[in-house]
């Protein structure tokens, strides 16, 4: 996986989560170990107790993930582990929201790992759901709802 990433530096700060997700595959569910950027407000809210899939998270620098343009997992996170979809995009845009708010960098410090996350798989997240839009599906509306009375 190779990427440029112009507008993020090598020093800047992010914030990377070791989530559970789930791959649906004929009724079945398969749970899947995948790193993703964490922003600033979503790590906000779970450090307050919101429900995550989130196992842990670890603090790291972008020059610690990205050699020679090839994205390296850092060796806290399990051989399993993969790469979420858009990682790139997601990564500049996690940088960018602790660029803007920078006292959110306070809550992990770097190379720390924080675990104390509310997690829970209550709400499964799957991967590679489909959405299928039925015509049943429409709202029906009252007949005057356009019309100028």
């Amino acid at each position: 996986m190779t990427t440029a990433l112009p507008a993020i530096g090598a020093d800047d700060y992010c914030v990377l989560g070791l989530a559970t997700c789930y791959l649906r595959d004929e009724g079945e569910f398969f749970p899947v170990e995948v790193i993703e950027p964490i922003p600033s407000a979503a790590l906000e809210a779970i450090l307050k107790g919101v429900p995550t899939s989130f196992r842990w998270a670890l603090a790291v620098t972008v020059q610690e993930i990205l050699r020679e343009e090839q994205f390296c997992k850092p060796p806290a996170f399990p051989e399993t582990a993969q790469f979420c979809d858009h990682f790139p995009e997601r990564l500049q845009a996690a940088v960018r929201t602790y660029r803007s708010r920078p006292e959110a960098q306070a809550h992990i410090s770097l190379g720390t790992i924080s675990r104390n996350f509310n997690y829970s798989l209550e709400r499964k997240r799957v991967l590679n759901v489909t959405k299928v839009v039925r015509p049943e599906d429409n709202v029906k509306q009252h007949p005057l709802t356009h019309q100028t009375l």
